[in-house]
């Protein structure tokens, strides 16, 4: 239903997970995809069934703690498809679990780093191209942490609502300039990551419950869920949506 034939995207942390799905959805979609993940096999399985299915994609290897790395990535996509991209997808993240009690400093440092700092690099090092195209949309991947409380996840919470309140100052500031920014906040998501977490349980099918229940639908997202929705932010449809906090949670939130 919606088209990003002859657009480029960036997609971080794409090697496995929500990141892997937006990736093949948007090259299902018909853009050429950037697979930027610091696991490079990872990395290359997205880029592998993505070409396998027929679509585009290459593998950009990238910390996204390190303001020189995303620099290069932005300059190599731009070099490469006439200094355009049109689509960026701040993804990469990572979880603690803790309270402010129990969270070392560097526990907050690290997420700040990777689930903050990382989208701030990217955005800065994009921004000026969108501006001078008058075009482009930026879409950073919150939590449902983003817009509540959750308990013993104190950094991740902290980091998430960051997210958030970036993704509504950014679309006030280039509104003007035709840049979009919006952000997906998803309810707990099945992924490889957390079917790993799930097995470490003596009981995981009653810990998978115990996950599962918050949700008015009573299960998780599957990645290509909240990829559907990512895909809708980048595509020309969603030309009226900016400082959107997308919730795709499966009802988690509405009875909080």
């Amino acid at each position: 239903m919606f088209s990003l034939k002859q657009k480029v995207a960036v997609v971080t942390g794409a090697g496995s997970g929500i990141g892997a799905a937006i990736a093949e959805c948007f090259a299902q979609a018909g853009a050429l995809v950037y697979v930027a993940d610091c696991n490079v096999a990872a990395g290359l399985d997205t880029v592998g069934r993505i070409v396998h299915a027929g679509g585009q994609a290459k593998l950009a290897t990238i910390d996204i703690t390190k303001e020189a790395d995303c620099q290069a990535i932005i300059r190599r996509v731009l070099a490469e498809n006439e200094n355009r991209c049109d689509v960026l997808v701040n993804n990469a993240g990572i979880g603690h679990v803790g309270t402010i009690l129990s969270t070392e400093p560097s526990d907050l440092e690290r997420l700040w780093q990777v689930n903050l700092r990382g989208a701030y690099f990217l955005s800065r090092a994009v921004l000026p191209a969108m501006i001078a195209r008058r075009a482009g949309s930026i879409i950073n991947l919150a939590s449902v942490a983003g817009v509540m409380g959750m308990e013993s996840r104190f950094a991740y919470t902290v980091t998430k609502h960051a997210i958030v309140g970036m993704t509504r100052a950014m679309a006030m500031d280039h509104g003007p300039t035709g840049v979009r920014i919006n952000c997906i906040c998803p309810g707990r998501t099945q992924t490889p990551f957390v079917d790993a977490r799930l097995r470490e349980y003596p009981n995981p099918d009653d810990y998978r419950k115990q996950m599962e229940a918050p949700h008015a639908l009573k299960r998780m997202a599957q990645p290509m869920e909240i990829a559907s929705a990512a895909l809708y932010l980048a595509s020309d449809e969603s030309a009226f949506v900016t400082g959107s906090a997308m919730i795709v949670d499966g009802g988690y939130t509405a009875g909080k």
